[in-house]
């Protein structure tokens, strides 16, 4: 019997890995060259370490123009739509997750994630196996090793946060045609060894990567801050309760520390313009640790033509839910439970914290010369507007990461070029600040962090009210996470890690009704998604069937399915 997630592969599949200028990392497509040429030219393997930081498209509407790299980033739906940030106009195989209806014969939009990660870890073992044998200069031969453990880090860390318990492989290089009769390669570790193995490699490649590279040509490839910042999130989830739960002994204090590492490289800051980062196809901004980037040649989804209002002859793809709207403080600082607050929900859009606008586009947000009207009778991006079969459910539409100076209608060969971002500096002092808080309580340095990334000019919300309480401290730290770093692929692991996902999860999916009277609207709350719905064996996802019939059965199959 063959194991499916082990049987070889033709080499580099993956396309080119690219950049957003021409001039940033452009390498020679290894799809079609022989093992002996690889090895034997070292411009040729170095190609296919940097292939590694892409996977091969594995389902439809992944990766629509470029091959898909860590994680779900640029593709039609987003991770968002799995989660209370928005869900999928279109479905695109998401709605059986946000209705909990995931079963190992069906795991819809995630069913790539092991098959993908567990080729990507051969690919990588293969350079390693073979890296010796390469004509090269020792020291170019210490700099490869050292991303290639990174890029095995960072599959291991993809498997572990979706799955938990995990395969660990070693540097072992399976061919197809061996007889999988060892045990060891259907043995799921237990998720402490799991951790301790991709961290250890973490601290291998951060010993041996660059702060920065010197040619721009190299830009989006692994640093010594990307491998502490992915040991930093790795940190934080092992800290969590579902991970202890299961048992991991990382302490909250060790996931403090690793976070400090990064921030104690004195290379990265907070960038004061906020939604500017998204869309900068240069990536120039100090806060960004490690990004996917794209040029013309290698472009992702036309993000404004694939979630902008129907109005403008958008897709309303991935559209906001009010769930995430609620969670955005009033600009004085105030959650709008406050009855203090100021909050009217009747004008429920006024003096709302600045990265709400930054990110949702409502009933009323000025967008491309002219209001968004989601209102109805009317509303040119409601039901009674054009195209209305790509009318938003929620009433709201995405705009982070949106360029206004990209067309939404004929957007191919120009649009498609904003990075995709990783890691970036807020997430680290989110990192810390809730470590931090776990560890000792709401401390000076824990406020600075969280201080520091409302304050950012752009922003300029209200610090934090001092003499919190820890447990008040964490529900700040939590809401900040939510609204700082929406639909960046975060939120489906945080509240899964924080084991309240039964909470969160289980509330409907809510939108807003807009309707207009004469001159005033009237707001009310609908649900945007019938049976939304989580039990407690969703916190890991199901491996696929196919996985555990390719083992003969032998691979352990998660708890519930």
């Amino acid at each position: 019997m063959k194991l499916k997630i082990f049987t070889a592969v033709a080499l580099g599949l993956a396309m080119s890995f690219t950049s957003c200028k021409e001039d940033f990392l452009e390498v020679t497509p290894t799809d079609r060259v022989s093992d002996e040429a690889i090895i034997g030219d070292s411009v040729l393997f170095e190609s296919f370490v940097i292939n590694r930081y892409l996977g091969a498209r594995l389902q439809d509407k992944e990766a629509d123009g470029a091959p898909p790299g860590f994680g779900r980033g640029w593709e039609y739906a987003l991770w968002s739509s799995l989660t209370d940030e928005s869900i999928y106009r279109s479905d695109d195989n998401t709605w059986l997750v946000q209705r909990g209806q995931l079963a190992p014969e069906n795991t819809g939009i995630t069913v790539s994630l092991w098959g993908r990660s567990y080729r990507s870890i051969r690919e990588v073992n293969y350079a390693l196996t073979n890296i010796d044998k390469v004509p090269m200069s020792q020291s170019h031969k210490d700099l490869l090793v050292a991303e290639l453990k990174f890029i095995r880090a960072f599959r291991y860390h993809d498997l572990i946060r979706n799955y938990g318990k995990v395969v660990l492989v070693g540097d072992k290089v399976s061919q197809l045609g061996e007889d999988f009769t060892d045990p060891a390669l259907f043995q799921r570790a237990p998720l402490q060894e799991s951790i301790a193995y991709a961290a250890a490699q973490l601290d291998e490649a951060a010993a041996a990567l660059p702060a920065e590279y010197s040619n721009s040509w190299q830009k989006g490839r692994a640093t010594k801050g990307a491998a502490l910042a992915l040991k930093s999130r790795l940190m934080l989830y092992a800290a969590s309760p579902l991970y202890t739960q299961n048992g991991t002994t990382v302490t909250w204090q060790q996931a403090a520390n690793a976070a400090k590492d990064v921030m104690d490289l004195n290379l990265f800051t907070i960038d004061p313009k906020y939604a500017n980062m998204f869309i900068d196809e240069a990536g120039n901004s100090d806060e960004i640790i490690f990004a996917r980037y794209y040029n013309l040649n290698s472009r992702h989804t036309a993000l404004e033509i694939a979630n902008g209002p129907n109005g403008y002859d958008g897709w309303g793809g991935n559209a906001p839910l009010q769930n995430l709207v609620d969670a955005y403080e009033m600009s004085n600082g105030m959650m709008i439970t406050d009855p203090t607050s100021g909050y009217n929900p009747q004008n429920p859009y006024a003096d709302r914290d600045p990265r709400f606008y930054a990110t949702i586009l409502y009933n009323g947000a000025q967008y491309r010369g002219r209001a968004v009207e989601t209102f109805t009778p009317g509303g040119k991006d409601s039901k009674d507007g054009p195209s209305n079969w790509n009318t938003s459910q929620t009433g709201y539409y995405l705009k982070k990461f949106m360029d206004e100076t990209n067309p939404i209608q004929n957007p191919w060969n120009v649009a498609g070029r904003q990075p995709w971002i990783y890691f970036r500096y807020a997430e680290i002092l989110l990192n810390y600040a809730e470590a931090q808080n776990e560890a000792v309580g709401p401390d000076a340095t824990v406020y600075a962090a969280i201080n520091m990334i409302r304050q950012r000019q752009a922003v300029n919300m209200p610090p934090l009210p001092a003499g919190l309480s820890q447990a008040e401290m964490r529900q700040r730290i939590r809401n900040e996470r939510q609204v700082e770093l929406a639909f960046e692929e975060h939120r489906f692991y945080d509240v899964r890690r924080w084991m309240i996902a039964e909470q969160t999860e289980n509330v409907p999916a809510y939108g807003m009704e807009i309707t207009r009277q004469g001159t005033n609207f009237v707001y009310n709350r609908k649900v945007a998604l019938e049976g939304r719905s989580f039990q407690a064996k969703h916190y890991w996802l199901p491996i696929p069937r196919a996985e555990i019939q390719a083992s003969g059965n032998k691979l352990e199959q998660n708890p519930g399915y």
